[in-house]
């Protein structure tokens, strides 16, 4: 690309930027499977968050919906009712006496609630956690050899308590956008995935000095075409690939 193309690349770039960023509880990103909440109804609320936010829309019609998940309206409709009757969004109507207008608005307090309830009981575990283990006396371990690993690519086992999300903002450095959480969710939920495969593909991505989504995809598309389903499968095509197919 040349030096024009460049700035016009910038240019986009800076465009989609002022178009207006939401801001997403990372506390939400991290833990909504522990929550008990699946990819796509998580990226839901993010749309919805969204809509409040960066277009101003505290009601969006289903149909606003369909245009930025891609999904149909019966799916989305049964998925904003799950939401509503386990507590995570509700419905409130309000009045605007100047106009006469009567209007919707989604409440999320239950879902702040809930991530609340579940980092405080997160927060008390870890200092009794700490108490008993003060209690307990000094234990003495065996050491580690080699270097510790800080995320769970490694083995391609993803570490207890940390979702999808968490892992690609730690390896891309920043938070993820939408459309990313969107991709992520899609993977899991539409292609099936497996979290193992896609956090190997992402190790794929990290080591070949190409992180980005795309490449990653092509990955996944490249396992799903050969019928790689687990890390034994792809340790068994990365020697068959390494060795011309023999």
């Amino acid at each position: 690309m040349d030096s024009k193309g460049w700035n016009t690349w910038g240019e986009g770039i800076a465009f989609g930027l002022d178009n207006g960023m939401a801001v997403i509880p990372y506390a939400l990103l991290k833990n909504y499977r522990k929550l008990n909440l699946s990819g796509s109804e998580t990226l839901l609320l993010i749309h919805l968050l969204s809509f409040r936010q960066v277009e101003g829309i505290d009601f969006p019609s289903l149909e606003e919906l369909q245009a930025v998940t891609g999904r149909s309206i019966p799916v989305i409709a049964g998925e904003l009712q799950k939401l509503m009757k386990e507590g995570f969004i509700s419905i409130e109507g309000d009045n605007d006496e100047l106009q006469g207008i009567h209007y919707e608005r989604y409440n999320y307090s239950g879902l702040y609630n809930k991530l609340g309830s579940y980092l405080a009981n997160q927060a008390k575990a870890a200092e009794q956690a700490g108490t008993d283990s003060a209690m307990s006396g000094p234990q003495v371990t065996g050491q580690r050899s080699g270097r510790t690993s800080t995320t769970s690519l490694d083995g391609g086992a993803e570490e207890e308590g940390r979702s999808l999300f968490s892992i690609f903002e730690k390896e891309f450095g920043r938070p993820l956008s939408p459309m990313e959480c969107e991709t992520i969710s899609g993977w899991l939920d539409q292609d099936r995935y497996p979290e193992e495969l896609i956090l190997l593909a992402l190790k794929e991505s990290v080591f070949a000095g190409k992180l980005h989504f795309r490449y990653i995809d092509r990955i996944l598309l490249e396992w799903s075409r050969n019928r790689v389903k687990n890390a034994q499968d792809v340790k068994a095509y990365s020697q068959k690939f390494r060795g011309g197919g023999r």
